[in-house]
């Protein structure tokens, strides 16, 4: 029962659904975008400026990183945008499923700075930090609460329904 609690009326609830309603995710997601834009306004402007003062290998160590940050980032900002949508109910639980297929959010400890990082402008390597330490946070949130959305309430109380419902998440309806 992977994101579900069962109350005394017999009434499943998803702790997907209260989750996206609750002051954390709203803690979250801002975060979340104000990390966005600060990146954006660092790497339209100052961040601009410090690459060109860069010397080989170290402009394209910057060129590397500021693409990674801005991957991270934009998926990350996805996640939370999807999560708002349901919420707000913009989006439905299958909408919302496969949009988030198309998001491709890393395992833990998967991603590792190149090896000149640490010649990297201050700046740049503190948003890619904030930006790592943000994607754990949604990578575990997403462990969480992924799998309740792709469970249909009558096959919870079934032994296998974790394992299928990553079946269908990562492969669609036809995977069992």
């Amino acid at each position: 029962m992977a994101g579900r609690s069962r109350r005394g009326d017999g009434v499943t609830v998803s702790f997907g659904a209260k989750f996206a309603q609750s002051d954390q995710f709203r803690t979250v997601f801002r975060e979340g975008m104000a990390l966005v834009e600060a990146a954006a306004t660092y790497l339209d402007g100052d961040g601009r400026k410090e690459a060109r003062d860069l010397q080989p290998p170290y402009s394209l160590a910057y060129a590397t990183e500021s693409m990674r940050l801005t991957t991270r980032l934009m998926q990350l900002a996805s996640w939370l945008l999807i999560r708002r949508a349901v919420s707000e109910g913009e989006l439905t639980l299958e909408q919302a499923l496969t949009e988030q297929r198309k998001i491709k959010l890393p395992v833990k400890g998967g991603e590792q700075p190149g090896r000149d990082f640490n010649a990297l402008p201050p700046r740049l390597k503190e948003l890619i930090e904030q930006s790592v330490k943000l994607q754990e946070r949604i990578v575990r949130l997403d462990h969480m609460l992924g799998l309740e959305q792709a469970t249909a309430p009558e096959d919870t109380d079934h032994p296998l329904s974790t394992q299928l419902s990553r079946l269908r998440a990562a492969f669609g309806p036809d995977a069992d």
